[in-house]
């Protein structure tokens, strides 16, 4: 299939990779397991076991007219351990590579359908300026929402390259509503958490690589 470049003319690229139809299930999944795989889970909490102190019994069991208690790390005392005790865990779920690859495959055709894939031949700015990266940007007539160092919405556009140089990092930095990839950084969350893709051709291929 063809896939129209933003400056003119198109480029081939393979339907096995941006021609599947959306799986929603699926992508729901993958999206779940790669933002639960972020998750640190390192959360901590004592139980009343490994609070310090505690060993005496702080007055005999009976003849005081209070009520019997044998540490002063229970649970029920001030300073004492937490009843269930929150511990390090792992969030990971397990995705294998066949359904990861279907998932992006799936949001990478839907973005097209939905013309949010943008192809470019090149993307590359002269100066590490956001004025630079802004202009480009509005000379491609890509949409942008929010406005630079403001409170626009974040991830309005993604911009990914086979490779991000300095200037592009930098020119880029400061706006809270464009990102930028490598392609080999591209995951799911990313596609789909942002309103618009701009993509280079070299990337474009990779990704087709990747995914055939």
């Amino acid at each position: 299939m063809n896939l129209s470049l933003k400056a003119g003319g198109s480029v081939e690229i393979s339907e096995t990779a941006f021609a599947r139809e959306f799986n929603e299930p699926l992508v729901h999944q993958v999206v779940t397991a790669y933002l639960a795989g972020a998750r640190q889970g390192s959360r901590a909490q004592k139980s009343r076991s490994e609070v310090r102190g505690g060993g005496r019994k702080p007055w005999r069991q009976k003849g005081t007219g209070r009520a019997r208690a044998g540490t002063i790390r229970s649970p029920i005392w001030r300073g004492g351990g937490v009843t269930f005790a929150a511990k390090p865990q792992n969030h990971a779920q397990k995705v294998n590579r066949k359904m990861y690859r279907g998932a992006m495959r799936c949001i990478l055709s839907e973005l097209i359908r939905q013309d949010r894939l943008v192809a470019i031949d090149s993307f590359r700015v002269d100066s590490p300026k956001t004025r630079s990266l802004l202009q480009k940007i509005k000379d491609l007539e890509v949409p942008l929402g929010g406005s630079a160092g403001g409170n626009g919405s974040r991830g309005n556009l993604l911009i990914v390259a086979e490779e991000v140089d300095e200037n592009l990092f930098l020119a880029a930095r400061n706006l809270r509503h464009v990102d930028v990839l490598e392609v080999d950084g591209v995951d799911p969350v990313s596609l789909v958490g942002h309103e618009r893709v701009l993509v280079t051709v070299a990337a474009l291929k990779r990704l087709e690589e990747a995914l055939a």
